[in-house]
């Protein structure tokens, strides 16, 4: 189960990701990982307006993290599954 959101250092995505990255059900998987890219495409909407402070370049390194493991795991497990 994916950690508490007060836990988390980017709680407006970081929940959905983590089920994303979690999830066993092949049934299910691409629809987590969508809602995680749906979550992150928010996030960065609203990084657009934030100033450019060091835990704003932070974040956005991490959500490049993020959607590189996304990628990943769609074209292992969604697109070619086993």
């Amino acid at each position: 189960m994916a950690e508490h959101s007060s836990s988390l250092r980017f709680p407006q995505w970081q929940p959905q990701y983590q089920a994303g990255l979690m999830e066993l059900n092949h049934s299910t998987l691409l629809g987590r990982v969508i809602e995680a890219e749906y979550a992150i495409f928010r996030r960065l909407q609203s990084l657009e307006r934030a100033p450019n402070h060091e835990s704003r370049f932070v974040e956005l390194l991490a959500i490049e993290d993020a959607l590189a493991s996304l990628r990943l795991l769609k074209r292992e497990q969604v697109d070619s599954p086993a």
